[in-house]
């Protein structure tokens, strides 16, 4: 009973002075000495909020009226903000989200990795809507709606937002939400597509729908009728990744990328991982090149390589770039772009780089420079399991500043290196997500 009163949510508005922004972008306040998580507050606010959580060690609220308000914030552009889960920063001015980035960056430093950059990168900016190229949208039959769901979901719940139409998806997908839902409903499979995912490429958008049940004939018709009106690519998924496969058998044309400024075109497959912000691409594949300075006498090795992402633009400007990667579709399908760009100067390796040993090719070559784009549960085993004492610089991309610091500090306390650079990019704008880059020398 008296575990029942401790966790039950007050009613009504409290009033609170935000302290500080946490990571995941909410107010930090504390009311009779409890610390209390405000989303929709920034600091230096004085908000009235309503409770959402009662927990042992904190509480969660959110902000119903802003009484005094940061100078740093902003009217959302977009009227599904603090519905939809998709975003959770677009009340604040970009440059405070990219503030907030980097010392969020800058404290994992140093609280986990006991390190601190000798230098602060300026921020890479790009486009604050219609930047995302790369999405998983949830798809529902809500009985109670009598209608289907396509978007992100809710903030808070697993339900899938009611929304018309997602400002920071590329217009193709992002504008398409109620045609889509429209489509769904009139399948004869409308209660067995749970998702889609969609990759826009540079020769047209495409959209992979998940199925669990088949298809009828009169559903292809309709299927190729969407196609044709929206100008999209549909793929069909009745399994797993490899059972994708072209709705429209007669085209085979592959979706790519360019990379212009080093005349290089990326092919992918609509699954693949591509980096979902084409424009701050472009620029952190400049960047990454620039701070590894890339010559004609060095021998690059190039981890988490994808489909060569990184790994042909090195090669441009290296004696050979060695690329490495867990996923063997990637890998073939980094070879085959090395084909079809005339580069001959790379070697691409499948492996766990989680799971290593001194068995695997790679790992018996010496490298003079080398790149590492991991995911968010980084690259502490591979770079453990490195030899690296002929290693002059690594230049490590990440999209986890706490897995970042916890590798800075082994490259750091353990390897022999030291932190020369690192700073913030804005791979997905008004989230709380930081993509970030550090830079490593041999001391």
């Amino acid at each position: 009973m008296s575990k029942r009163r401790r966790n039950k949510i007050p009613e009504g508005l409290f009033t609170a002075e935000i302290e500080s922004l946490s990571h995941e972008g909410r107010g930090v306040a504390h009311i009779d000495g409890k610390t209390v998580f405000i989303e929709n507050a920034l600091p230096g606010e004085q908000v009235e909020f309503k409770y959402i959580s009662k927990r042992a060690k904190f509480d969660q609220g959110v902000a119903e009226n802003i009484v005094t308000a940061n100078t740093q914030r902003i009217e959302p552009e977009c009227e599904y903000f603090g519905y939809c889960g998709g975003c959770s920063l677009q009340h604040m001015k970009p440059e405070s989200q990219l503030a907030h980035k980097q010392s969020v960056l800058l404290e994992q430093f140093t609280h986990l990795g006991k390190v601190q950059p000798e230098s602060i990168l300026p921020p890479l900016q790009g486009p604050g809507f219609a930047y995302r190229h790369k999405a998983r949208l949830a798809v529902k039959h809500v009985i109670k709606k009598e209608k289907v769901l396509v978007g992100f979901r809710e903030k808070r719940s697993p339900y899938v937002a009611d929304i018309t139409e997602c400002k920071v998806l590329h217009p193709d997908v992002g504008l398409k939400f109620t045609a889509l839902q429209q489509l769904i409903e009139g399948l004869s499979n409308f209660n067995q597509i749970p998702q889609m995912e969609a990759a826009v490429s540079d020769n047209g958008s495409a959209l992979v729908i998940r199925h669990l049940a088949e298809f009828t004939e009169d559903d292809i018709d309709k299927l190729n009728t969407f196609e044709q009106e929206h100008q999209l690519k549909l793929f069909l998924q009745p399994g797993g990744y490899d059972s994708v496969h072209r709705l429209n058998k007669n085209d085979d044309e592959e979706l790519f990328y360019k990379l212009e400024d080093h005349d290089i075109t990326i092919y992918f497959e609509p699954v693949d991982f591509t980096q979902i912000n084409v424009e701050i691409n472009k620029k952190m594949i400049n960047l990454a090149i620039e701070l590894l300075e890339p010559d004609k006498e060095d021998t690059i090795l190039d981890l988490f390589c994808g489909v060569g992402n990184f790994t042909l633009p090195l090669a441009r400007r290296a004696k050979s770039v060695t690329g490495v990667e867990g996923d063997k579709g990637l890998v073939q399908r980094a070879k085959n772009n090395a084909i079809k760009n005339g580069i001959d100067n790379v070697k691409f390796f499948a492996a766990d780089l989680a799971e290593l040993n001194n068995s695997n090719e790679f790992m018996q070559q010496t490298y003079d420079k080398i790149l590492l784009d991991p995911a968010r549960t980084g690259a502490k085993e591979i770079i453990e399991a490195l030899d690296t004492k002929n290693v002059k610089r690594i230049v490590y991309v990440s999209c986890n500043p706490a897995t970042l610091a916890r590798d800075a500090g082994i490259l750091v306390n353990e390897k022999g290196f030291k932190l020369k650079q690192a700073g913030v990019m804005d791979m997905f704008p008004h989230t709380t997500h930081v993509e970030s880059i550090a830079v490593f020398d041999k001391k």
